[in-house]
């Protein structure tokens, strides 16, 4: 499933109507401006108008891929798909919404100190990205009834007693 998704991400229509839409560093820009009225976004960068300094939302980094991993976790896990369908709006939302917490703080971080912006972008919000696709996952999973849990662990061990 995963594999499927990520091929299908390559393609120029999937680039052109789901990546480059989800860059979002409009989103990031509209709320920094809250705070900072000199920030503003051109595509897939965030500028600051008072330092010169930017950030370019590439692949990778937008949180796609991260949202990729979650589709393909929630798609592959026996659930109904009413269930399924409310756990992907849900975690979609949750994951983007990090990501655009993720970009907000490496713009600020880049202009306070190069050399942690990169650890951070490389290191914490790589981590954090994906444990947050792990958590919400997990809590999906223990919102599910336990009868459609049950349908995904297999049968009981040989030698096991079944459960009533």
């Amino acid at each position: 499933m995963l594999a499927v998704l990520f091929g299908l991400e390559l393609t120029p229509v999937a680039q052109r109507y789901f990546v480059i839409p989800w860059t979002l560093a409009a989103l990031s820009a509209r709320l920094v401006t809250i705070f900072d009225s000199a920030v503003t976004a051109n595509g897939n960068v965030l500028l600051s108008g008072s330092n010169g300094f930017a950030v370019a939302i590439e692949a990778g980094c937008n949180g796609v891929e991260a949202t990729l991993v979650l589709v393909a976790a929630m798609l592959a896990f026996p659930a109904p798909w009413r269930r399924k369908l409310t756990g992907l709006a849900i975690g979609i939302f949750a994951v983007q919404g990090l990501n655009v917490i993720r970009v907000i703080s490496l713009f600020y971080l880049g202009q306070w100190n190069y050399r942690v912006f990169e650890w951070a972008h490389l290191y914490v919000w790589q981590a954090l990205i994906m444990l947050d696709v792990l958590i919400v996952w997990l809590v999906w999973v223990r919102t599910l009834p336990a009868s459609d849990r049950d349908r995904g662990a297999g049968p009981p061990p040989s030698g096991a007693p079944a459960a009533a």
